[in-house]
């Protein structure tokens, strides 16, 4: 394997929370890998171990669960052996996550080009006015009209699109080179969405990042992934190409999903 080529690897990764019966597994053996430049998508059902695969990429699975196997390494560091401090820069510095329920996840009290030039500079060595200058940037980048306008203006100002966009920009500041992106559209409409979509691939694709997005949304799949990773109680049942999910999926649960995502089109087409 030529690790350059790869800023994930994931072998035998086993997540456990703890239960009445000693322990339940959240994520069984999941093995993967994520190459640079390209999209991964994880695509699954609710509650098929997806947000919480995100959080053990940056070491964060939330308590009371815990890593119990397998080995994760992520731009060529072995994760689970990082100090907190390593962890810290890591996060939003080489790893950018974008969250989905962009307004709960910014500070309502701080206008959003604070926060944004509040992560370059934790990352970064500069000052106030050369991060605020990054932040006008980013927000022009991610298609927010008038940034040296908005940098001012305050979450609750923002429409769910702008949030998102915003959030966006927050986690690709400091060009990391490896995107976390958990259901990054959820909540958003259909139009906002494929706008929010096109613009992330066009931002991977710019800065030669890997991306790792996950989604209940086959369409965003075969419309915005160059893989695909099939999750399904934990375990990722499949993972391939694009064209080879859609029309040679080996797995009952991948045909499962391709053929409740047709049938949603059917309706709505006919609803229309």
């Amino acid at each position: 394997m030529d690790d350059e080529r790869h800023a994930v690897v994931v072998r035998d990764l086993t997540v456990e929370f703890p239960a009445a019966s000693g322990g339940f597994q959240v994520l069984k053996d999941v093995s993967f890998d994520n190459r640079r430049g390209e999209i991964l998508g994880i695509v699954g059902q609710s509650g098929a171990g997806k947000s919480v695969l995100v959080r053990a990429l940056v070491n964060y699975v939330p308590w009371p669960g815990r890593i119990v196997g397998g080995s994760i390494q992520v731009l060529g560091r072995d994760l689970p052996s990082l100090s907190q401090e390593q962890l810290r820069d890591l996060r939003g510095g080489d790893i950018g996550v974008i969250v989905q329920n962009a307004r709960s996840h910014l500070n309502p009290v701080l206008p959003i080009g604070e926060q944004i030039a509040n992560v370059y500079r934790a990352h970064r060595s500069c000052g106030r006015r050369e991060a605020l200058s990054r932040a006008v940037e980013m927000l022009r980048l991610v298609g927010i009209p008038a940034p040296e306008e908005r940098i001012r203006a305050y979450p609750h100002e923002l429409s769910g699109g702008m949030a998102q966009r915003a959030i966006i920009a927050t986690a690709l500041v400091c060009e990391p080179r490896l995107i976390l992106a958990d259901e990054p559209t959820s909540g958003l409409d259909v139009t906002i969405q494929d706008q929010v979509l096109r613009l992330f691939r066009k931002l991977v694709a710019d800065v030669g990042a890997a991306a790792l997005l996950v989604t209940r949304d086959m369409g965003i799949v075969a419309n915005f992934c160059d893989r695909v990773g099939v999750m399904c109680k934990g375990e990722l049942v499949e993972v391939a190409g694009v064209p080879e999910i859609f029309y040679k999926a080996a797995h009952p649960h991948t045909r499962e999903l391709i053929a409740a995502a047709s049938l949603r089109e059917e309706v709505s087409a006919h609803g229309s």
